[in-house]
C-alpha cells in the first residue's frame, strides 16, 4: 500500500493543489482512517463536463442585448437609418456576440451564468460515479469506500459513498459534511474545503459508531486524485 499512495501522489496530473496541502489531506485521511477504519480519496477536478454549449449560450446573449440596442438606438432616431448604418448595427451585433462567447470560454464566473443547476448536479454526480469506477474504489472488503470531489468549475462538492455505508448513513448525514465544505469552496480554498470535510466526516462517523477493527489494513490510496476534466 505504500507504493500505491507513492504512485497515486505522483500521478496527479494537475496541480490544484500544493505539495504541502496535498500532504495536510492526506494526514488528515490518515486519522480519520485510524479512528472509523473507512477508507476515504478525495478529488479535485477542474471541470466534470465540457458544457460545448455554453459559448454558443452566451453568444445568443450578446447578440440579442445587442440587436435590442440597434432597434432601441433606430426608434429614437430614424433618420439615421441608412446602409452604412446597418451595416454597422450587423458588426456591432456579431461582435457583441462573438465578445460574450469568449467571456464564457476564458471567464468562468461568466460561463456559470448559463449553466443551469439540474445540469451541474448531473454532470458532478456522473463524474464522481466515472472517477469512482474508474479508480476502482470500491475494492475494498465491505464495500465502504467514500470519495469526496470538489468540481472547481460548478463550485460543487459530491460524496459518493458505496453500498456499505448506505445503510447505516442517511442524505442528511452526507449534507452536515457538505455543508462544512461549502465556505471554503466559496472561495476557492480547496485545501481547506476538503480539510473541513474530512474533520466532519471523521466526526459524524464516529457518531454512528465506526471504530477500526484490529488486524484492518489501508485499501485505497490516500493521495488527493487531481484532473483537469474534459477539454
Amino acid at each position: 500500500m505504500p507504493d500505491d499512495r507513492a504512485e497515486a501522489a505522483t500521478a496527479r496530473s494537475r496541480g490544484f493543489l500544493t505539495a504541502e496541502e496535498a500532504a495536510a489531506i492526506d494526514a488528515a485521511i490518515a486519522r480519520l482512517e485510524a479512528r472509523a477504519g473507512v477508507p476515504v480519496v478525495t478529488a479535485v477536478v477542474g471541470k466534470a463536463d465540457a458544457y460545448a454549449e455554453l459559448p454558443w449560450m452566451a453568444f445568443a446573449l450578446g447578440v440579442s442585448l445587442a440587436a435590442l440596442a440597434a432597434v432601441v438606438a433606430d426608434w429614437l432616431r430614424p433618420d439615421w437609418m441608412t446602409a452604412s448604418v446597418a451595416l454597422m448595427h450587423t458588426a456591432t451585433i456579431l461582435g457583441a456576440g462573438g465578445a460574450s462567447a469568449l467571456a464564457a470560454v476564458f471567464i468562468p464566473a461568466y460561463a456559470r451564468i448559463f449553466l443551469r443547476p439540474a445540469l451541474r448536479d448531473l454532470e458532478v454526480r456522473h463524474y464522481a460515479q466515472s472517477l469512482f469506477l474508474r479508480r476502482e474504489l470500491f475494492k475494498t472488503r465491505d464495500r465502504t469506500g467514500i470519495l469526496m470531489l470538489i468540481c472547481k468549475f460548478e463550485r460543487k462538492i459530491e460524496i459518493l459513498a458505496d453500498v456499505g455505508l448506505h445503510g447505516p448513513i442517511a442524505d442528511a448525514d452526507w449534507e452536515g459534511t457538505i455543508n462544512a465544505m461549502t465556505p471554503h469552496l466559496r472561495q476557492n480554498h480547496d485545501a481547506a474545503a476538503l480539510e473541513a470535510g474530512l474533520d466532519a466526516l471523521g466526526a459524524m462517523l464516529a457518531a454512528k459508531g465506526f471504530v477500526r477493527t484490529a488486524g484492518a489494513v489501508d485499501e485505497l490510496p490516500r493521495g488527493p486524485i487531481e484532473e483537469e476534466g474534459p477539454a
